[in-house]
C-alpha cells in the first residue's frame, strides 16, 4: 500500500495526464459566436432586402456563409426564444411561455436545474461566456452565471436605456456576474467591447460566446444620443427622439459595426476557420422595424412575429453564398453546438431541437419531417411542411371560440389566403398536433 505522501504524489501526476488529456483534445474543438440581435424583423438588413439601412458586415457573412430564408425565433417575444435557445428545447417545458417582465416577475426565471448549452460545453472543456441581455430572471439566483456561462457583463431585464442602463421600471440593471455594478457607455458598444476582450483571452482555447444584443429594441438611442431614464423613475424621462426611423438605423449600424469588429479579430488572431458564428433575432419587428412581405409584427402567431433573419459563416466548413430554405428555430442551435464540437448529448438532457451541421456543412438539404409549434400571446401555430395552422382569438365584443386558419406558404407566404375550408384534415391533423403539444407541457406553470 502507497503511504500518504506517495498516494497524494501519485493522484496528482494521474489528474494532471487526465486534465492534459482533456485540454488537448478540447483544443481541437471549434469556437462559437453565437450573436442575437432584439427585435430586429425579417427585412430589417441588407442581405434580406433592406436598401434603407446599411449592414456591410452581416452582409458579409451571408456572402461568406449560409443565409436561412426560413429561420424562426422560438416565440413572437423576447424571454421565450431566450429560454428555448438556452435550453434546447421548447420555452414552455421550462416555464418560460410569455415575457418575464420587469415589473411582475421579479422574484422568479428559469429554472437554474434546466441544463443550457454553456454548461455542457463548459463540462467539454469550453471557457464560456455571455455579454448583453439575458432576460430570464431578475434575481442573481436565476443569471447567467448559474446556468454555465463564466463571465457575464450585462443586463437582466427586458431592456434598458442604452446610457444609464436603467429598465422601465427605474432599476439600475448593469451586472458584472452576480453583483450590479454601473458602468459608462452606449450598451452596443459595450457588448462588443466585452466580446473582443473574451476572444483575445481565451485565443488559445475552445470558446463558446454568446452575444445577445439590446439593438434594435426601444429606447430608440443612437450612439450619440443621451440618457433618456434616471434611476427610481419609471419609464423614460426626458429626451426621447422623434425621428425613431433614423434612430433605428442608427443602432442597427452600430450592431453591425460591433459584428464587423468581432470578425476582424477571428480573422487576425488565425481563428476564423475554426469559428462558427451564427446570427439571428429574437423575434420579429414591431411596427417600428421591416418584417418584409411577412404579416404581422412581434407579438403575433403569423410569420411576421417569428420569421427572423438567419446567418451562419464558417469559412471551409459552409460553402460562401450558399442558402437553404430549411425551416429551422432557435431551439435547433444547442444541438447544432454539440455536434460541431462532437460533444455528445448528456442523458438528462432532452432536447426538442435539431442539429442543423448537415444544412451548413452540405450533406443534407433536410432535417426531415417534423411538426413544430409557436404559443405566444395572441395565438397559436402549428408548422408541417409548408401547411401552417394559425389559431387566434379574434377582436371584439362576443368572439369566444378562436379562429382556426390554414394557410400553405409555399404559395402565400405573406398568409393572405386562408385555405382551412378546402383542406379540413390538415387543419385536423395540425389541431390535433397542437394539441397533443400544448398537453405535452400543460402541467407546467408559466409565465406570461
Amino acid at each position: 500500500m502507497l503511504k500518504a505522501p506517495l498516494l497524494k504524489t501519485f493522484l496528482g501526476v494521474l489528474l494532471g495526464t487526465f486534465t492534459a488529456g482533456v485540454a488537448a483534445h478540447a483544443a481541437d474543438k471549434p469556437n462559437f459566436v453565437v450573436i442575437m440581435a432584439d427585435d430586429l424583423g425579417y427585412g430589417d438588413i441588407g442581405c434580406f432586402g433592406n436598401e434603407r439601412i446599411p449592414t456591410p458586415n452581416i452582409d458579409a457573412l451571408a456572402a461568406g456563409g449560409m443565409k436561412f430564408t426560413d429561420f424562426h425565433s422560438n416565440g413572437a417575444v423576447c424571454s421565450p426564444t431566450r429560454a428555448a435557445l438556452v435550453t434546447g428545447r421548447y420555452q414552455q417545458r421550462s416555464g418560460i411561455g410569455g415575457v418575464v417582465t420587469a415589473k411582475n416577475h421579479r422574484e422568479t426565471g428559469l429554472d437554474p436545474s434546466e441544463i443550457t448549452f454553456a454548461e455542457v460545453l463548459k463540462d467539454a472543456g469550453y471557457a464560456t461566456a455571455m455579454f448583453g441581455k439575458w432576460h430570464l430572471g431578475y434575481d442573481a439566483a436565476f443569471g447567467p452565471p448559474v446556468q454555465g456561462f463564466d463571465q457575464f457583463t450585462g443586463y437582466v431585464s427586458g431592456n434598458v436605456d442604452f446610457f444609464s442602463h436603467i429598465d422601465q421600471e427605474g432599476h439600475e440593471d448593469w451586472w458584472h456576474q452576480e453583483k450590479l455594478k454601473p458602468e459608462e457607455g452606449y450598451t452596443t458598444h459595450l457588448i462588443t467591447q466585452y466580446g473582443l476582450k473574451f476572444i483575445e483571452e481565451h485565443k488559445d482555447q475552445p470558446f463558446c460566446l454568446y452575444l445577445p444584443h439590446e439593438a434594435v429594441h426601444y429606447p430608440y438611442q443612437g450612439p450619440n444620443d443621451s440618457a433618456y431614464r434616471k434611476a427610481g423613475i419609471p419609464g423614460e424621462t426626458t429626451g426621447m427622439r422623434e425621428d425613431i426611423a433614423e434612430a433605428y438605423k442608427e443602432m442597427i449600424v452600430e450592431m453591425d459595426k460591433g459584428i464587423g469588429e468581432t470578425v476582424a479579430l477571428l480573422k487576425k488572431l488565425g481563428l476564423e476557420e475554426n469559428t462558427l458564428v451564427l446570427f439571428f433575432s429574437d423575434n420579429g419587428a414591431n411596427t417600428k422595424g421591416d418584417n418584409g412581405v411577412l404579416k404581422g409584427f412581434k407579438g403575433d402567431p403569423w410569420e411576421g412575429g417569428h420569421r427572423v433573419p438567419g446567418v451562419a459563416y464558417w469559412p471551409g466548413k459552409i460553402k460562401p453564398g450558399s442558402e437553404t430554405d430549411v425551416t429551422a428555430l432557435t431551439m435547433d442551435v444547442f444541438p447544432t453546438l454539440l455536434d460541431a464540437a462532437e460533444v455528445v448529448v448528456p442523458q438528462e438532457v432532452r432536447l426538442d431541437g435539431q442539429s442543423l451541421m448537415p444544412i451548413l456543412t452540405g450533406k443534407s438539404v433536410s432535417l426531415g419531417e417534423r411538426t413544430l409549434f409557436w404559443g405566444v400571446g395572441k395565438g397559436e401555430a402549428a408548422r408541417r411542411g409548408d401547411w401552417k395552422l394559425v389559431s387566434y382569438r379574434a377582436k371584439g365584443k362576443g368572439a369566444k371560440e378562436p379562429v382556426v386558419q390554414l394557410f400553405n406558404l409555399s404559395e402565400d407566404l405573406a398568409e393572405e389566403k386562408d385555405v382551412s375550408e378546402a383542406h379540413p384534415d390538415i387543419v385536423k391533423e395540425l389541431k390535433d398536433a397542437l394539441e397533443d403539444w400544448k398537453a405535452s407541457w400543460a402541467e407546467v406553470e408559466q409565465r406570461s
